[in-house]
C-alpha cells in the first residue's frame, strides 16, 4: 500500500524527503544510469537500516531484547512505515534501473539490425562461401574380429535339422 505524500513528510527527515523526492515520477527520469545506482544503494542502506530498527522494537515489545538507545523511543509502527518508504522508494528506482537497460539493449539492437540491413543491401556476403577442402575424410579402421569359419553351406543346417525332427515327430503320431 503506498503511502501519501503528506505522510512521507510526517514520518521522514528533510534530507530523506529530498532523497525519497528523486525518486517520483518527474523528477527519477532526469536521473543517469549512474545516478540511479547510487541511489539504489543509498536506500538499501537506508531500508536495511529502518528493518534493524524494526526487528529491534519487535523484540522489545515481545519482551526478547532490552531496549536500545533512550533517543527513539515508540511502537514499530514507525520504522515500520519508514521501511516501507524507502522499499517502494527501491522499487520505483529498480524499476527505472530495469526500463533504462531496457531502452539500451533495444537500441542496440535495432542498430545492430540496420547494420546487418545495410551489409544486405551493399551485397556483401555475412558467411564465406562453401568451398572444396583438401580433407580425406575418415580412416577406416580394420575390424579386429577374426574371420567365421563356418562354410556358407553349413549356415542355417541347425535350424533346418531341428525344422526336420520337429515333422518327424509329428508325423509318427504316437501322441508322445
Amino acid at each position: 500500500m503506498s503511502l501519501s505524500s503528506k505522510t512521507e513528510a510526517r514520518l521522514l527527515s528533510h534530507e530523506d524527503q529530498q532523497l525519497i523526492g528523486q525518486t517520483h515520477h518527474p523528477a527519477i527520469y532526469e536521473n543517469s544510469r549512474e545516478e540511479l545506482q547510487e541511489l539504489r544503494q543509498r536506500l538499501r542502506g537506508l531500508r536495511d537500516r529502518e528493518r534493524t530498527l524494526l526487528h529491534q522494537k519487535v523484540r522489545e515489545s515481545r519482551g526478547k531484547a532490552d531496549p536500545r538507545g533512550g533517543s527513539f523511543p515508540g511502537t514499530a509502527d514507525h520504522p515500520g512505515r519508514r521501511k516501507q518508504l524507502f522499499a517502494q522508494a527501491l522499487r520505483r528506482v529498480n524499476g527505472e534501473f530495469h526500463r533504462l537497460r531496457r531502452m539500451e539493449s533495444r537500441a542496440a539492437l535495432t542498430l545492430s539490425a540496420r547494420r546487418a540491413l545495410a551489409l544486405r543491401k551493399s551485397g556483401a556476403q555475412f558467411a564465406p562461401e562453401n568451398e572444396p577442402t583438401a580433407h580425406t575424410g575418415t580412416r577406416p579402421i580394420p575390424s579386429r574380429r577374426g574371420k567365421s569359419h563356418i562354410p556358407g553351406s553349413q549356415v542355417g543346417s541347425v535350424t533346418k535339422a531341428t525344422q526336420r525332427a520337429q515333422a518327424a515327430k509329428d508325423n509318427r503320431g504316437d501322441g508322445g
